[in-house]
């Protein structure tokens, strides 16, 4: 039976369920990937396990996104993660050698493989014919013990691309026009598989700007073919014996089928707060703005930097903009600078940073108060950028280069210059100096984990009462993000191996009188989160489920859920309820007492428990959790059920 691709990565992985959309299946994972903003807990999560090594073909910690050192945390936290590689037997990649999605491309993907990562752009693998998925960490550390990994069998999603990309339009509008089409949940529940004449024209690094942000439309994961255009990537690495052909077989059917003709985009831009809020450049264009952000693991190529430089060389950024370059990878950086490409954009007023995520997720490069920021990065959540009620876009590397020269938010076909195609060069610097490889296991075995102070133990979580009568604490619109349900930036990320300290900053950003009200009550049971649709939307961080239990959360009842978020609410031992008509939403406030009851013979049936209002009436909810999932609700998470299994 001829198959897409992703049919054939999920087929040669699948040890357990059936191919059937909406069924669970388990996979063999061949690689992971953990970043510093989640990875902390990771191994912590694996010193809890009592595992000697990892069991995977490889697995890599990545230090991207705290490299601010302000203080002693993040950098103690640095010397953790290393020696946790060093014990672990993980590969380990130094503060400022690059984001982890880039460098996981540049060193480590291979065509073919299934890849699990603790962050929720771990998809951008699928560039290069990998079956890549973001996960809470501690599925994540399951998978590196050697255990399957869970997801609910998605749709494929067939996405036929045709045509050819007009002069001044790139890879990140082509994302942007799926958003547009389909908003932030269009992709839930599938996977999304990219194939057509089109992909001719994609550069390996282009289709990772498109797979990235498959993540921004809910997407389980984004999948390309593996074809001579990735070949051709891999070999300039040094990595051609890596390389396998993978494409899908000639009459191969999708759940789903679309076209994006190539030929018919134009220069697209996602308007604050959300990367669904999309329109034309030029309908917006004119609007003042003051910063322009380039980089990040959503544009990480040497192309979409080289071509900004191009644009600005010879010329001077407006006298109120910022034009910021946020380098990917630090070989990417090394290369523009063999190039000249550096020079130009110096000369130019740019402002250059050390390669790694920075202002994407906070931790620096804030806009100035009640300005337009835009940004290649792929989400622009509100306050993500560490500035309060921020108007942050996403754009193309073209368009936000185009707003560095004129101070105002330009269509880049406007500009009185010739296009500047960039091709990556067919020679290149490779960077292995800044990964470390694991120890072999004799060494391993005596690496010591080393501790700062600002490291605590996981909090020890207990199995749910058979009924609780809880307070609805916080009453969440549709679309609430996990960047609003616990923040990001300098203040907070660095406290992310401490939960009792991080807790104090749940759900701040839409009620600061949250983390108070939830520690009166949390010794007599804990409370309730009442969520609209796509409830935890956005980043992996398991840190937005583990804080708020840790003050007491003991169910969400939302409208619908975001995959990952839904799948760490499960993990942790909270109950994830959803409404069976979702007018029901609206019978609720905040403040109320609901009861629910039945909680136990809920979990061992299958069944949903019992919802009841203060003046007893139902309200009907359901749930889709597998049988093993219920059981490790019904122990109080994944660690406890672990545990009793493994």
């Amino acid at each position: 039976m001829a198959q897409t691709v992703t049919e054939k990565l999920i087929e040669s992985h699948l040890i357990d369920g059936s191919m059937e959309p909406g069924e669970e299946i388990g996979l063999q994972v061949d690689q992971t990937l953990t970043q510093d903003a989640t990875g902390t807990m990771v191994m912590l999560e694996l010193e809890a396990m009592g595992l000697d090594r990892v069991e995977t073909e490889l697995s890599a910690q990545y230090v991207d996104h705290n490299l601010l050192q302000v203080d002693y945390r993040n950098a103690d936290d640095h010397y953790f993660l290393q020696s946790a590689a060093r014990k672990y037997g993980v590969w380990y990649s130094r503060p400022g050698n690059g984001v982890s999605h880039a460098v996981h491309q540049e060193r480590f993907g291979k065509p073919g493989k299934v890849l699990v990562g603790s962050d929720s752009h771990t998809p951008a693998a699928g560039g290069i014919g990998m079956l890549a998925i973001g996960a809470g960490g501690l599925e994540v550390a399951l998978a590196m013990a050697g255990q399957p990994f869970y997801i609910e069998m998605p749709e494929v999603w067939g996405i036929e691309l045709s045509g050819e990309l007009p002069d001044w339009v790139s890879a990140k509008d082509v994302i942007l026009e799926l958003l547009l089409r389909h908003d932030v949940d269009g992709g839930v529940g599938r996977i999304l598989e990219f194939y057509g004449p089109g992909l001719e024209q994609l550069s390996a690094m282009d289709r990772h700007v498109i797979a990235n942000m498959g993540t921004e439309l809910g997407a389980t994961s984004t999948v390309f073919p593996s074809d001579d255009v990735v070949r051709s990537f891999l070999k300039k690495n040094e990595r051609e014996d890596d390389w396998t052909e993978l494409v899908a077989d000639d009459g191969a059917q999708y759940d789903i089928v679309e076209e994006v003709d190539l030929s018919t985009l134009e220069p697209l831009i996602a308007m604050p707060s959300s990367p669904g809020n999309v329109t034309t450049v030029r309908e917006v264009a004119g609007k003042v703005c003051h910063q322009a952000y380039i980089g990040s693991s959503a544009n990480p190529g040497y192309r979409d930097l080289a071509v900004v430089a191009k644009i600005v060389d010879g010329q001077q950024v407006a006298p109120e903009m910022s034009l910021d370059i946020n380098p990917a990878s630090r070989q990417v950086l090394e290369n523009l600078t063999r190039d000249g490409h550096l020079l130009s954009l110096i000369q130019a007023g740019a402002r250059i940073h050390q390669a790694g995520c920075n202002g994407c997720i906070g931790m620096g490069q804030a806009p100035a108060t009640d300005t337009i920021s835009l940004r290649t990065v792929p989400r622009n959540f509100p306050d993500r950028s560490g500035t309060k009620e921020d108007k942050v876009c996403l754009v193309s590397p073209e368009t936000a280069a185009a707003a560095a020269l004129t101070g105002v938010i330009t269509d880049p076909r406007e500009l009185d210059m010739d296009y500047p195609r960039v091709e990556s060069p067919e020679e290149i610097l490779v960077h292995k100096e800044m990964l470390e490889p694991p120890p072999p296991p004799e060494k391993s075995a005596q690496v010591e984990l080393r501790k700062g102070p600002n490291i605590e133990s996981l909090p020890d979580f207990k199995e749910p009462a058979d009924q609780m009568e809880l307070p609805v604490l916080l009453k969440a619109e549709d679309d609430i993000s996990t960047d609003e349900i616990l923040r990001a930036g300098t203040e907070v990320l660095p406290l992310r191996s401490n939960i009792s300290a991080i807790s104090k900053f749940c759900f701040d950003v839409v009620d600061e009188t949250y983390y108070d009200r939830a520690v009166d009550v949390r010794d007599g049971g804990g409370h309730i989160v009442v969520g609209g649709r796509n409830y935890g939307q956005g980043s992996s961080r398991e840190h937005a489920v583990i804080a708020p239990r840790y003050l007491g959360l003991r169910a969400v009842i939302a409208k619908s859920f975001a995959r990952i978020h839904w799948q760490n609410l499960v993990n942790f031992g909270v109950l994830p309820l959803t409404f069976a008509n979702p007018d029901d939403y609206g019978r609720i406030d905040r403040d109320d007492r609901l009861t629910i009851r039945g909680i136990h013979k809920a979990l061992d049936s299958g069944k949903a428990p019992t919802v009841l209002t203060e003046d007893g009436e139902q309200i009907e909810v359901t749930h889709k959790m597998s049988s093993r999932q219920r059981e490790v609700v019904r122990e109080g998470g994944l660690i406890n059920w672990i545990q009793d299994h493994i």
